[in-house]
């Protein structure tokens, strides 16, 4: 017997694990759904902050991190650049100036809508292959897997 095949332990193929499809489509919805947002001026972390915001008047920037399940500095990072494109405010807080709130811009708040509706068509447009049933189907397959592993870090890139 050849020594060398008798070391060699047999590997599973890629393709045998659950884990690679999902990362193989969720790369690709990603992807496709990072394209679309270019015109817009937007990254797809962007997006995550400012839909997150959309639903709020203002916030310290440790609440939006714990949010979106950043880091303080890598929420600050994503915040400075939505300040730099308009998007976002920054303003010391009345009561503590130690303390800053953030909120949506007028532009901000206008382009949120917009931007969902790309995230929409780009859902629906990969998706279109699988019928409603197992689009719910595979949604509630992927929240029971959320919530059995407790996972919380919202995706951003």
């Amino acid at each position: 017997m050849d020594r060398a095949k008798s070391t060699k332990a047999a590997a599973s193929e890629l393709e045998s694990h659950t884990g690679f499809w999902l990362r193989f489509v969720s790369n690709h919805v990603s992807h496709g759904f990072a394209r679309k947002l270019l015109d817009s001026g937007v990254t797809v972390a962007e997006w995550v902050v400012l839909r997150q915001m959309y639903s709020r008047h203002e916030m310290p920037p440790s609440v939006l991190a714990g949010l979106i399940g950043m880091t303080r500095g890598a929420a600050s990072k994503l915040v400075d650049r939505l300040l730099a494109k308009g998007l976002v405010t920054r303003q010391d807080r009345t009561d503590d100036r130690r303390f800053q709130d953030i909120a949506l811009t007028p532009a901000g708040r206008q382009l949120v809508p917009r931007l969902a509706v790309i995230a929409d068509e780009n859902d629906a447009e990969f998706f279109a292959p699988l019928s409603l049933r197992e689009r719910e189907s595979l949604i509630a397959t992927m929240k029971k897997l959320v919530q059995a592993h407790g996972l919380w870090k919202l995706p951003t890139e």
